[in-house]
């Protein structure tokens, strides 16, 4: 299923709500939740950076896997090419910028970026068992 909306922030409920439309009725609510800041992190980051009006969201949940394709034909930018921040360090020490991509790569399964035919295209995908 395909969903294309304006890249606005105003535009992140609709974003979930298709997602969690294709999610089994009993999801676990950590991985939900998780699910969600991933989602967030990459929407809202398009909203923000891309220069781009619309985003295109790919969705599928098969086999148990959700999987999650954010197109834009903003800027071409690699959000996975940026080094992990050092959580070892107090929030004062770090950079600015890059713990909401670093969790999306811890919380999803797989995480891939590919810019295609003047796309940027990010493909997250979440194991979800059925209770």
């Amino acid at each position: 299923m395909e969903l294309r909306v304006k890249a606005n922030d105003e535009n992140l409920q609709t974003v979930n709500d298709f997602i969690h439309s294709l999610l089994p009725s009993v999801c676990d609510e950590m991985i939900l939740n998780q699910i969600d800041l991933a989602v967030e992190e990459i929407f809202v980051n398009i909203a923000h950076y891309s220069g781009s009006a619309e985003a295109s969201i790919n969705c599928s949940f098969e086999n148990d896997k959700l999987e999650v394709t954010f197109s834009d034909s903003g800027v071409p930018f690699n959000p996975l090419a940026k080094p992990d921040p050092d959580i070892t360090l107090n929030a004062e020490e770090r950079e600015i910028g890059g713990l909401g991509i670093y969790l999306t790569k811890k919380f999803m399964d797989t995480v891939s970026y590919e810019y295609k035919d003047g796309m940027n295209c990010l493909r997250i995908i979440k194991t979800i068992h059925q209770q």
